[in-house]
């Protein structure tokens, strides 16, 4: 039980990281209009406005993605070992990111680092979670301790970066 409480504190301590960038931006933002930040924002290029839209919907796609619940829907076959599952499901969040990397040029450096802040935690809660189990656990074990540590944690990191991406999104139309 030690450690799962080690696991909550680490989904918490995430989360924390992925929110206090956004409040900390949202109280920068509430600066009375004309001030030097104000200034040196560049005005949104017609051009780039849907590449930017495009991307805020590809992060929250893989944001989506990277959902324990997700991974598992996706994954999951019968006859899979915990260790076979850790290793598809770590493979997956790593090869999704870099498949959208280049997306990162078209966020805020805020958003990008609570979506890598998110992967990480990710994988981090899915190895420590493997790390407990026998060697010759099942898959199904595996899945439904990840999907108890993630539900006894509180609030979703994941909905939290969703929350992040989704408000910027709409920044950027405005």
């Amino acid at each position: 039980m030690e450690l799962n409480n080690i696991l909550y504190i680490a989904i918490a301590a995430g989360a924390i990281a992925i929110v206090y960038p956004t409040i900390k931006d949202l109280f920068k933002k509430n600066k009375p209009a004309g001030t030097a930040a104000d200034e040196k924002q560049p005005p949104v290029n017609a051009a780039v406005l849907p590449l930017q839209l495009q991307a805020y919907e590809r992060m929250a796609l893989y944001v989506d993605r990277i959902t324990p619940q997700s991974l598992i829907g996706r994954i999951y076959q019968p006859g899979l070992s915990a260790v076979d599952m850790q290793i598809a499901m770590v493979q997956n969040i790593k090869a999704e990111y870099e498949h959208n990397i280049t997306q990162q040029i078209y966020v805020s450096a805020m958003t990008w680092e609570a979506v890598k802040t998110l992967k990480e935690q990710t994988i981090s809660v899915i190895n420590q979670v493997a790390v407990q189990l026998p060697q010759d656990a099942p898959a199904i074990e595996l899945n439904k301790q990840i999907l108890e540590v993630f539900m006894q944690a509180g609030e979703s990191p994941a909905e939290l970066t969703s929350q992040i991406i989704n408000a910027e999104a709409k920044k950027v139309m405005r």
